[in-house]
């Protein structure tokens, strides 16, 4: 009888999708015209993002990440918020020997809490908060040096280039993540978030 539930060799391993609890532990606004961000008490969120943020639209224009376009390819906006979680952050902090990095430096929208491995997320994770918004996670946020300057800057790090070449070294697979909005409404600080991770899989063929 077990034969029949045995796993072939050939086959691809399933990892059963699994449900976690998370909390709102920072919410952040990029109000200008520039990526940089605030720290609020609230976010709301349409299908275009958040409210007036830097990084609001259905659509944004491609860049150093997408080097399969021509660089300012119109393309949809995945990017509507960004996510990061505190440990990540002190990780990259140490690793480029300067005392913190706040979430605010590298353009961050939300810190959320009581996630191991938040990089680590698969795409497709749905983030189900509180108050009613649901976001889907598109993937990993890869640093950049466009980031790594704003940290070196706020950090005061004597070499400022050298900071801008070192997060994106150091950062890799702890910057966090990006997501979209599936269903609007208002974030508020604090809340409780449902985070539903789908089922995984490699595929190596």
């Amino acid at each position: 009888m077990d034969q029949l539930f045995e796993r072939h060799a050939h086959e691809i391993e399933i990892v059963p999708a699994r449900k976690l609890a998370g909390s709102v532990d920072g919410l952040f606004h990029a109000p200008g015209g520039d990526f940089v961000t605030q720290r609020v008490n609230r976010l709301t969120l349409d299908f275009e993002g958040v409210l007036g943020d830097f990084h609001r639209g259905h659509t944004r224009r491609s860049g150093g990440r997408e080097p399969w376009y021509p660089r300012g390819t119109e393309m949809r906006n995945e990017r509507h918020v960004s996510i990061v979680a505190a440990d990540e952050l002190a990780a990259i902090a140490k690793g480029m020997d300067i005392n913190r990095i706040a979430p605010e430096w590298i353009g961050a929208n939300l810190v959320l809490g009581g996630v191991p491995q938040l990089s680590f997320l698969p795409s497709g994770t749905m983030l189900f908060f509180k108050n009613g918004v649901t976001l889907k996670i598109d993937g990993q946020n890869a640093p950049c040096r466009l980031a790594g300057r704003s940290v070196a800057d706020h950090a005061g790090m004597p070499d400022r280039e050298a900071g801008a070449l070192l997060f994106p070294k150091v950062g890799r697979r702890l910057r966090g993540l990006v997501a979209w909005v599936e269903k609007p409404g208002t974030i508020e600080d604090g809340e409780a978030v449902s985070v539903r991770v789908p089922e995984q899989w490699v595929y190596r063929a």
